[in-house]
């Protein structure tokens, strides 16, 4: 991997729900393809994106999917930004980023206009003592739009 951002998906027994996503289809909102991650058993995809604008929509698209086992699916996302891979869950059809211990997500404030795409803010480690952490943008001065 080596582009602006990548996902990898994990879920089991997903091979039918992801198999479409295997293959480039202009009518999502989001652009790209996942390949099947072969180390994995057959449980893994993975993706990239070169940039913001293609993969909006994203997230919802995989929640809507029809997954046969939805408690395990697994999307792990790192942009460029990002010092490590933020973690998502589906909790109650939605899926939801769950904090990882050490890290900590900070956002960006809003653009003043929408003519750019949604920034999903950047994953910072806490527990690197030798530098100074980002002050954190409340959250009514942060771009409402999902990033993904």
């Amino acid at each position: 991997m080596g582009m602006d951002a990548e996902v990898v998906v994990l879920a089991l027994h997903a091979h039918e729900v992801m198999e479409p996503l295997t293959r480039f289809d202009e009518s999502r909102s989001w652009r790209g393809r996942f390949e099947p991650i072969e180390v994995l058993g057959g449980y893994g995809w993975a993706a990239e994106f070169p940039r913001q604008s293609g993969r909006t929509g994203l997230l919802r698209h995989l929640e809507s999917l029809a997954w046969p086992n939805p408690g395990s699916v697994q999307v792990l996302m790192h942009d460029v930004d990002d010092e490590c891979f933020g973690l998502w869950m589906l909790h109650y059809g939605v899926l939801t980023e769950v904090p990882l211990p050490r890290t900590r997500r900070f956002h960006l404030p809003a653009p003043a206009t929408t003519e750019s795409p949604p920034h999903p803010g950047y994953i910072r480690r806490t527990d690197d003592g030798s530098r100074a952490l980002p002050e954190q943008t409340p959250p009514h001065l942060r771009d409402p739009r999902p990033a993904w």
